[in-house]
């Protein structure tokens, strides 16, 4: 048998006190006096300096990574260590001893996070399998919750209650009423069918927000264009496969843009491809005074550049009409991209983003933002995230969709605005 003073199984040293032979003694007691004579004579150099290593919590950037799952190890001593304060501010919004949690994996791509109040759950969309998910707070069982989804994307819910969803397959956004039908809400711009819209935001006043972007045209989240498309020119694919009847013979006939449903059901474009392409994510802040819009990456079909892995920002008028287009930021963090997607906004204003900075291990995420672009913290996800969204009964837990998986965190503060 060997003796390791530099064990910190062993017992306990304080930082500041040198190991002696009478510590020693009284930590072990007399009967092993002869064994730990034995060590220090071992090692009487070492003895004398040792001090105790304080663990360290695993987090995504440790090799091996952190354990995310119920057998994984131990990770928060205060603070988890994959929440990080970019700036001190940041600190007034971390919720102490509050750990990451993935509470679900499964999906092939999960997208679309939205918090229903009253019902007390979690809905999201798995795009490739065609169905959305719902996790339930009070057991934390997951479970089918529409099966086909029109392969959806975005979800959230508006000011009575009533989810919205934005479905690639059928390229429309759909309301779900408290009745249990379904109302198409929009499916066309001025007699063409619109893209894939891809993300749904509630205003006040009753209308509706809404991302097309071109994603949805791909075999993998909804049906490529029908043989002449942008997204199949030459034919190849066979877009009706694996369809339902009428399904597969869109082509693209919109640009990348953003529109409003008025209350009376009008349509109107508000953001135009040259000011933001490929749209993605949006919100408004919480006073509903600015609209924010994540122009994303390169759209299956996209002739030009595509998205930039940008977000802006523009000012929203009484009528409805914006202004003053700004560029929020540019997402670039310590010269990684960390390219936005979904978003949203708290209570004080800050913009929460999810992060998809693909193979830069510690990048992916979510990063937060002050009202004027300032990036204060960043949470480390060991998946590429796709969308964002605040619930929870106090509206203060932080749902993160990303890749396959479902992840959230307590925060201090709130979501400001429908989930």
């Amino acid at each position: 048998m060997t003796f390791d003073a530099r064990d910190p199984k062993v017992f306990a040293i304080d930082d500041d006190q040198k190991l002696s032979r009478r510590s020693l003694v009284g930590a072990m007691g007399a009967g092993a006096l002869g064994l730990g004579a034995a060590a220090l004579g071992a090692r009487p150099a070492l003895a004398q300096t040792q001090t105790t290593v304080r663990p360290t919590p695993p987090t995504t950037i440790t090799n091996p990574p952190r354990d995310f799952s119920p057998q994984g190890a131990p990770t928060t001593y205060f603070s988890d260590p994959d929440i990080l304060s970019v700036d001190p501010s940041f600190d007034a919004y971390v919720q102490p001893n509050s750990a990451i949690q993935r509470l679900w994996t499964g999906a092939l791509w999960a997208e679309g996070p939205a918090w229903n109040a009253q019902g007390r759950y979690l809905v999201w969309s798995d795009i490739p399998n065609n169905r959305q998910m719902r996790w339930m707070e009070d057991d934390g069982h997951v479970s089918v919750f529409r099966l086909p989804s029109n392969n959806s994307n975005g979800n959230s819910f508006d000011f009575q209650g009533r989810q919205l969803s934005c479905e690639h397959l059928t390229r429309r956004v759909v309301r779900y009423e408290n009745d249990g039908s379904v109302t198409v809400l929009a499916d066309n711009y001025q007699g063409k069918r619109l893209n894939s819209p891809n993300d749904v935001v509630a205003h006040p006043d009753g209308s509706y927000w809404f991302t097309d972007p071109p994603y949805g045209g791909q075999l993998y989240e909804g049906a490529p264009d029908a043989a002449g498309g942008a997204s199949n020119e030459a034919g190849r694919l066979k877009s009706r496969l694996g369809q339902a009847a009428g399904m597969g013979e869109s082509k693209r006939e919109l640009p990348t843009q953003c529109y409003r449903i008025d209350p009376s059901g009008r349509l109107d474009m508000v953001v135009t491809e040259e000011q933001v392409p490929d749209p993605n994510g949006l919100c408004f802040s919480p006073d509903f005074k600015k609209l924010y819009v994540c122009s994303t990456g390169k759209g299956p079909g996209d002739k030009g550049p595509g998205g930039k892995g940008e977000v802006y920002v523009f000012d929203v008028g009484a009528d409805n009409k914006l202004s003053n287009r700004k560029l929020f930021s540019d997402f670039m963090v310590d010269g990684v991209k960390c390219g936005p997607d979904g978003i949203r906004a708290d209570v004080d204003g800050n913009l929460w983003v999810s992060s998809n900075a693909g193979r830069a291990v510690g990048y992916n995420g979510v990063t937060v933002w002050t009202p004027d672009g300032k990036l204060i913290g960043r949470i480390r996800l060991p998946e590429v995230c796709g969308n964002i969204c605040f619930g929870g009964p106090k509206r203060n837990r932080l749902f993160m969709a990303a890749s396959q998986s479902i992840y959230a965190v307590f925060v201090n503060t709130q979501g400001a605005a429908p989930a």
